[in-house]
């Protein structure tokens, strides 16, 4: 008897067994293909929702690891200024070899001859004053570390803004395919309704010819349609760092997208002030220019630095084994180093004044950002009110435009009215369709911009 297992999945795969009693192979080979089939399918069909790609991004963009890698480099920035504080080590080893006249550089002596040397050092150096530059240092890279972390969730936030408008965009324009697509179903109908008049002599050829070119019409915005959702859907594959070749299937539109709006512009603007980390970058500019200022002044007082030194050597002209001879010439140094500025051509000055300048600069672009921030949250308020109120409007206009297609269509098939007439009606309630659905994801989007800048979350 044969028996023929089928599994379907990506592939066909039959097996012909011979034998009532399947083996341990065959066994196991079925149940590894049966979950391979079951995992791929489900990776296949994955709908990533909004937050799903907000989530995702935050770990594959790559504007926001870069802007990671720069928070990194500030912090290797810190620690190693923090170890500035503690003495620097060096060594140093050293072999020569002389002939003819000259010192020998372990005694000293003028010598005629030929000389074999080795010395080895070991120096130490720390700074003990330097008008507190170091501090001043350690202090401005603290706060560019923290600066650092703020441009992180800077780079994540307008990511996330910039998605969450490709995700709606994109889901805009996929029910805009709906719409499209009814219509072309309606022309279609309509079309072959006007064929079968026009060969029975109800209608003349024009009546015809204009539901056919009608018809032509709405095939073309349906290709349109698709077209325009796959390239925004393309734009989102780039935001969110995905490979071009994975498919990328959103989910149907969710009321859960459309966030109240409790609050007024400003209400929402002096929230913004103290959540936006683009605020508080561009405001802790202005402590990181007032270090700089410090460090700047820190070169017109003395520096002390502590140094000191252990050293030996060996060499071929004296009668002792090498062990001895670095024995006996074993020698320690220590030393205070005093640097006091005098005059260097006005730089220091010139170095505190360019803080000081920059400073102002840092002041100016605090108040720039305030400033764009607050013209942001004001024109996302009025595009928002505005779509609500076109929303509303769009509400009635397409419940009348759909009743007043649905009379014409009647009065078509019963020949009150032409084609062109028809046409203009379903024109006009395809154009109220757009509409309603355009101010439908305009409210949504400015909905969640504003609770964006009130709360700095982006879901």
């Amino acid at each position: 008897m044969v028996y023929k297992i089928i599994i379907s999945g990506n592939s066909v795969i039959k097996f012909v067994i011979k034998n009532l009693f399947m083996t341990r192979t065959a066994l196991i080979i079925l149940v590894f293909l049966s979950f391979y089939n079951r995992s791929f399918s489900q990776e296949e069909k994955k709908v990533w929702s909004l937050e799903d790609c907000l989530l995702y991004a935050e770990d594959h963009n790559l504007t926001i690891t870069d802007a990671l890698l720069d928070q990194a480099v500030a912090e290797v920035t810190y620690d190693q200024s923090k170890l500035q504080k503690i003495p620097s080590i060096t060594g140093n080893i050293s072999q020569s070899l002389t002939n003819g006249y000259s010192i020998d550089p372990i005694t000293s002596s003028y010598i005629n001859e030929q000389i074999s040397s080795t010395s080895s050092y070991l120096n130490a150096q720390v700074s003990l004053f330097n008008g507190n530059k170091l501090n001043n240092q350690i202090a401005q890279n603290k706060l560019l570390v923290q600066q650092s972390n703020l441009f992180v969730e800077e780079a994540k936030n307008n990511i996330g803004l910039s998605i969450i408008q490709s995700y709606l965009q994109a889901l805009y324009l996929k029910e805009s395919i709906s719409i499209a697509r009814k219509s072309l179903e309606n022309s279609q109908q309509e079309t072959l309704l006007s064929k079968k008049r026009y060969e029975a002599g109800a209608i003349a050829k024009k009546d015809y010819s204009d539901a056919r070119s009608q018809e032509a019409k709405n095939q073309y915005e349906l290709l349109n349609a698709r077209n325009n959702y796959s390239a925004e859907i393309t734009f989102l594959k780039q935001l969110l760092n995905l490979p071009q070749s994975q498919q990328l299937e959103i989910s149907e539109p969710q009321e859960t997208y459309l966030y109240p709006v409790p609050f007024s512009a400003e209400q929402i603007y002096l929230h913004s002030l103290q959540e936006s980390p683009s605020i508080q970058a561009s405001s802790m500019n202005i402590a990181i220019s007032e270090k700089d200022i410090d460090i700047a002044k820190a070169d017109f007082l003395p520096s002390l630095s502590l140094s000191g030194s252990l050293g030996s050597g060996y060499t071929s002209i004296q009668d002792m084994n090498f062990l001895d001879q670095y024995d006996l010439n074993f020698n320690q140094r220590v030393g205070l180093a005093l640097s006091i500025p005098i005059f260097n051509q006005g730089a220091t000055k010139a170095s505190v004044r360019k803080a000081e300048i920059r400073k102002e600069q840092a002041n100016i672009a605090l108040e720039n950002s305030k400033n764009e921030l607050y013209q942001n949250i004001t024109t996302a308020w009025q595009n928002y009110t505005s779509a609500e109120e076109q929303f509303n409007a769009a509400k009635l206009a397409i419940d009348a435009a759909k009743d007043s297609y649905q009379l014409a269509s009647k009065q078509f098939e019963q020949g009150l009215i032409n084609s062109a007439d028809l046409i203009v009606s379903q024109n006009n309630y395809t154009t109220a369709q757009q509409n309603h659905l355009q101010a439908k994801y305009m409210v949504i989007l400015y909905s969640r911009l504003l609770n964006f800048y009130n709360t700095n979350q982006l879901y």
